[in-house]
């Protein structure tokens, strides 16, 4: 019988140490602090919506309520107060950068950034000159059909060939706008007109500013951009202010908002330009898109609220249709297919685990569905009706007495 083989292990045995033992780490080093935890881009979303409906329902508030009916003074004014803030943040602080890697020169500001700057004051002429006859609520239907007229305007720019498939797209946002219309029961056609005309300078506007950042030299943000465009903008809107509404404007009017109610109008409309700053990056196209619906949604809502403007059910059917067709057109049938079978599956999720709420939740929607069509947001058509004088007539055709 062959030796057994022994195998022995290649460890060897420490020698013991014979002085005292050194730490492997350093206890007396600074050690690394845990990371602070980033903001939740659910906040710069509420921030900009916030802002964003503050503006319009404090210009609206400025311009109607308080009965300074001088916009294109207001919007001057707003301008004024962004080519100052601008010029501070420029020298002082770090937010506008950017424009360093701008190159701009006086021949690309007298070929692209007057013009901007031309259909930008246009646009906001038109627009607060519309709150002097619309209500906020129909104004935000009207404003759903930017999208419309943005690709209408390319079109006719030459930016874009035109596409068939696009304008069937966007075909629901002007059906459920012209509803909503039919269905305004305030309708003025002065205030609609100024509307079109704000929506039209607009799409052109937006054409323009991608046509410039569609070349890498003149990428900006739209802080840098508003530090371009303030300036000429409150030159052109202050011409037009001085020969239009300064001859007509008191003091007593003026003091009558208050100055430190003006300051913070054009700050609360200067702080907007810096939230959109930092929401980009924060958030998708698609998050973008979804808020811009929620915000113009809750504007109508605190239009009816704040100023009891009447909504009817034709309006708000409309409202709808337009709002939906502009979420098609924005995010694409792919996009809205995989984001209605990701709700599907949460909602069974949500029903499997929670029956009870799930239905009343159902029934709470479809109660407030039947209200908002039916009861509360539709008009009165005829106030005076009185059906006793009908049914006495009635009566008194077939020889009975009421």
């Amino acid at each position: 019988m062959a030796d057994e083989k022994t195998r022995t292990s290649g460890e060897v045995p420490r020698p013991e140490a014979k002085g005292p033992i050194l730490p492997t780490t350093n206890p007396e080093a600074p050690q690394p602090q845990p990371s602070k935890p980033a903001i939740h881009p659910a906040f710069y979303v509420a921030v900009w919506i916030s802002l964003s409906s503050s503006v319009i329902l404090f210009n609206k508030w400025i311009l109607d309520t308080l009965e300074f009916r001088y916009p294109v003074i207001l919007t001057t004014y707003h301008l004024s107060f962004a080519t100052v803030a601008t010029q501070l943040m420029a020298r002082y602080t770090t937010l506008l950068d950017g424009r360093k890697s701008v190159k701009m020169t006086g021949r690309v500001y007298l070929r692209a950034i007057v013009p901007i700057g031309l259909f930008f004051s246009l646009s906001l002429i038109c627009g607060n000159l519309t709150y002097l006859y619309l209500s906020v609520a129909f104004i935000q239907m009207i404003k759903a059909t930017t999208p419309v007229a943005v690709l209408l305007s390319s079109w006719a720019m030459g930016l874009a060939p035109p596409n068939i498939r696009q304008l069937l797209n966007v075909s629901a946002i002007v059906v459920g706008v012209m509803i909503a219309s039919f269905g305004e029961i305030k309708f003025v056609w002065i205030g609609f007109l100024y509307q079109l005309g704000g929506l039209m300078f607009e799409a052109i506007r937006l054409n323009l500013v991608q046509a410039l950042l569609s070349s890498a030299e003149y990428k900006m943000d739209p802080l840098v951009s508003l530090y371009y465009f303030a300036p000429i903008c409150a030159a052109m809107n202050g011409v037009v202010a001085l020969a239009w509404e300064v001859p007509k404007v008191s003091m007593a009017e003026v003091y009558h908002v208050g100055l430190f109610t003006f300051f913070l109008n054009g700050l609360c409309a200067f702080l907007l330009n810096v939230s959109v700053v930092f929401l980009i990056g924060k958030t998708s196209a698609v998050i973008m898109t979804l808020c811009g619906v929620l915000k113009d949604v809750m504007l109508v809502v605190a239009s009816m609220l704040i100023w009891g403007t009447p909504v009817s059910g034709l309006q708000a059917f409309g409202y709808s249709i337009a709002l939906g067709g502009m979420i098609y057109y924005k995010l694409g049938f792919d996009a809205l297919k995989g984001y209605a079978g990701e709700a599907s599956r949460q909602w069974a999720e949500f029903g499997a685990a929670r029956p009870a709420v799930r239905k009343v939740v159902v029934i709470v929607a479809a109660l407030l569905f039947i209200f908002v069509l039916f009861g509360g947001l539709a008009p009165t058509y005829a106030p005076d009706y009185d059906p006793a004088q009908y049914l006495s007539g009635a009566a008194e055709k077939f020889g009975v007495s009421s």
